[in-house]
């Protein structure tokens, strides 16, 4: 396997550590995740690496899911893409197209930017906010916290500063020296004035502080304004792309 592949299979993967699910087992190569709530990352099936024939997996989660009352929903990455063939001839929608995008951070400081906060946890804060913002009830605002409670890597919350509050939010988790960016927000009022820039730049100043010798994030495809600031953050190369296939409601 050349160079190229294996970094996008590292990517890949601090992807997946970085935003875990607290329900999921492994099948046949393929990894079944089932946190509930809305977020398709945590609640579909992804092929790991080297996974082999589709199949049996896609029977079994179909299965699986039933169980749980959820509809079966399948991670499509293009570095893995054997399931595509199967679920292109059934019911099943494609949605959310998503760039994987890369950066190295040998440019970069580790000069802290004093009008951001970066912390080891989320302060009450920083969650209300991403509440607010994603408009979670207290059963979605659960699952992220109990999403946040099962990373088992090194994390950092930033929250930059604005006048009268917070004017964005962002978290890393830093996995073998590749720094996953998550969860950037920043209220409707206050977006496009430089606030999700400086809370993602203080997340990258931290991890090269840490250590880290690159970073990496996903961004669906279609969200252009969240595309151009990663671009301004020196997020220029695109590593591979995913979709989901999304089957029918259960019942």
């Amino acid at each position: 396997m050349d160079a190229e592949p294996d970094l996008a299979w590292q990517v890949e993967e601090a992807c997946l550590n970085a935003w875990p699910s607290p329900r999921q087992i492994l099948l046949d190569g393929y990894l079944l995740r089932a946190a509930g709530g809305v977020s398709k990352r945590q609640n579909s099936v992804n092929p790991m690496r080297r996974s082999g024939a589709p199949e049996p997996a896609i029977t079994a989660a179909c299965a699986f899911y039933a169980r749980l009352g959820q509809r079966p929903i399948f991670r499509i990455p293009a570095i893995a893409a054997q399931m595509e063939p199967l679920l292109a001839r059934a019911d099943y929608t494609v949605v959310d197209e998503t760039c994987t995008l890369f950066r190295p951070l040998d440019d970069l400081t580790t000069e802290p930017d004093p009008s951001v906060r970066v912390s080891g946890a989320p302060g009450a804060e920083w969650l209300a906010l991403r509440d607010a913002i994603n408009r979670a009830d207290a059963a979605a605002g659960q699952i992220f916290r109990d999403t946040v409670a099962a990373l088992m890597l090194p994390r950092a919350f930033a929250a930059a500063e604005a006048e009268n509050g917070l004017g964005a939010i962002a978290f890393g988790v830093l996995d073998r020296g590749l720094l996953v960016i998550e969860s950037v927000a920043t209220p409707e009022p206050l977006r496009g004035r430089g606030h999700a820039r400086r809370a993602v730049g203080a997340l990258l100043r931290w991890s090269r502080g840490q250590g880290a010798r690159a970073a990496c994030l996903q961004v669906v495809a279609a969200n252009r304004p969240a595309r151009a600031l990663y671009r301004g953050l020196g997020f220029e190369r695109e590593l591979y792309r995913y979709h989901y296939r999304v089957g029918p409601e259960p019942g």
